[in-house]
């Protein structure tokens, strides 16, 4: 009875083995149902711009320089500082040029030689006058041209002493102290005590004591590649963005566009301005690099899906919208507006389209 047991259990086992395997290779060996991944269209805006690099920077930037050459003996300023126009800045002490000195000594000479020979003169004729030799009229002459002559010596006695001491008792004129032609904030300070200035002349730009600048009045200042100018215009809004400041933005205006390009680094680049609307309770430093983007075209709350879905094919656009569980079907669309990434739906679809992503991408790869 045994013997005959073992060997029925035997085929049994084997029998099952076999079937378990073909069940195992038929379900493996079956295809599994794809599900796409699609995507739907939203409300957006779109917003089609350009990009141009660059600074914030005061509308006027004001350099003080000294009105003589010398050596700085006081500076009374230091960068940061808030100036009234009319303030005063530095005192220079004057270094004077020997050559020019000993010209203004020769006229003070020769105005004080007039002088005298001249009061001589009205002192000789007033007694004349007195005596009833000469007439009112030539007397007065006389005394006139004495009182030339004074005011000549004065001058040149103002001269020298300006040329040597930087100011004069006879005069109002004080030469040696450097004020403040502006009134706005101190952004630089490149002199210290000690440091030899020259003044401006026909040959020399003169040695820059301070920078100067209206803080409240800032414009962004920036390029735009060659390929970009011709869409931009003047009045445009611009959005800028300060790196410094995080994330911080600005609205301004644009209200240059350089006629004339430069070339850099093999490509032409033409020079923008932005009028800039400062934000209170927010600093701005000057020269903060920034990014101004320029506003080509706009749409508020348009129809918008990721131009990554979209076929484009011989003038026309596509998108391929499922009708039904994993069933889809190709429609044609019409668009608008494009930022790059998104794009405006004009026509062909509504909010509950469901569109496949591109290249047919499975969810369950």
């Amino acid at each position: 009875m045994i013997r005959r047991v073992v060997p029925i259990l035997l085929s049994v086992s084997v029998l099952l083995a076999f079937v378990t395997t073909l069940v195992f290779l038929y379900r493996k060996s079956e295809a599994r149902p794809i599900v796409y991944q699609t995507v739907q269209p939203v409300m957006a805006d779109i917003v089609k711009k350009t990009v141009a690099p660059g600074a914030l920077v005061p509308r006027r930037e004001v350099t003080i320089k000294p009105r003589v050459s010398g050596v700085i003996e006081k500076l009374l300023i230091e960068p940061g500082q808030s100036l009234k126009q009319g303030a005063l800045v530095a005192k220079v002490r004057i270094m004077p040029n020997m050559v020019q000195v000993d010209a203004a000594e020769a006229k003070v000479r020769s105005a004080q030689i007039s002088f005298e020979s001249a009061t001589a003169e009205a002192e000789r004729f007033r007694q004349l006058f007195a005596q009833s030799l000469i007439s009112q009229t030539e007397f007065n002459q006389y005394q006139l041209a004495a009182q030339l002559r004074k005011a000549e010596l004065d001058a040149a006695e103002s001269n020298r002493d300006l040329l040597i001491q930087g100011s004069s008792k006879k005069s109002t004129r004080v030469t040696n102290v450097v004020i403040s032609t502006v009134e706005g904030m101190v952004l630089d300070v490149p002199v210290k005590v000690g440091t030899s200035v020259i003044e401006a002349n026909t040959f020399n730009e003169g040695t820059t004591i301070a920078s100067v600048a209206d803080m409240s009045d800032m414009i962004f200042q920036g390029r735009v590649d060659e390929s970009e100018v011709g869409k931009i215009r003047l009045g445009m809004p611009v959005a800028i963005t300060v790196g410094a400041l995080g994330k911080e933005r600005f609205e301004g205006s644009l209200e240059y566009i350089s006629p004339k390009g430069v070339e850099k680094d093999g490509t032409i680049e033409f020079e923008v301005k932005a009028a800039l609307k400062l934000k209170e309770g927010v600093m701005i430093r000057a020269n903060y690099s920034a990014n101004a983007d320029i506003i080509l075209e706009r749409r508020d709350h348009v129809l918008t899906i990721n131009e990554s879905v979209v076929t484009f094919e011989k003038g026309h656009t596509y998108v391929e919208v499922e009708t039904k569980p994993r069933h889809f079907e190709r429609r044609a669309i019409e668009l608008g507006l494009s930022d790059g990434i998104n794009v405006e739906v004009l026509s062909g679809l509504n909010l509950e389209a469901r569109i496949k992503k591109p290249n047919g991408d499975p969810s369950g790869r």
